[in-house]
């Protein structure tokens, strides 16, 4: 698993797009996605980028409780661009269930009715519990239902996965 390469598999992707004169708004998911959305933004010389924080629109809310509010107060949902009409690509670090892009849809929807919607993802764990696919995919990998991928980035802004047990 090698999140770098990924990063740049889709940045080339995108800039293809970007080149043959699509024109789309980025909304990166709270915390992992908005990294790469920020990175990606930057990297394409768009002049913004979106965050979508998914926290009050999780199926689980009960259960994550102050956990969910921490994050919701320390990167909430931003989108400097209009929704409605937009081509809107979201971005995800890792793909397992399909839940959180759920969410993520009840949450860009609060804020209008875009034309289009496309997923990106880093890493596609091939686990869905709901119809979801994304569009674009960094890698496909198989880690055991034990473990999460989680994203990290490093002071220069580079990205690499790490595997950690799964809270009980």
């Amino acid at each position: 698993m090698n999140a770098e390469q990924s990063y740049l598999k889709l940045l080339q992707e995108l800039r293809k797009r970007k080149d043959a004169g699509d024109v789309f708004e980025l909304a990166g998911l709270a915390m992992g996605g908005a990294w790469i959305a920020e990175r990606l933004a930057a990297d394409l010389s768009l002049p913004h980028f979106g965050v979508i924080n998914v926290a009050f629109h999780r199926d689980d809310y009960a259960e994550k409780g102050m956990t969910a509010l921490r994050t919701a107060s320390t990167m909430p949902t931003h989108l400097p661009f209009e929704v409605n009409g937009a081509n809107v690509i979201l971005i995800d670090d890792v793909l397992l269930t399909g839940r959180t892009v759920r969410a993520a849809l009840n949450e860009l929807f609060d804020f209008g009715r875009p034309a289009q919607v496309e997923l990106m993802v880093l890493a596609d764990r091939q686990n869905r519990e709901l119809p979801v696919s994304a569009g674009f995919v960094g890698e496909q990998v198989s880690v055991p239902d034990s473990q999460i991928l989680v994203l990290e980035k490093d002071g220069s802004g580079k990205f690499s996965f790490q595997l950690e047990e799964r809270a009980a």
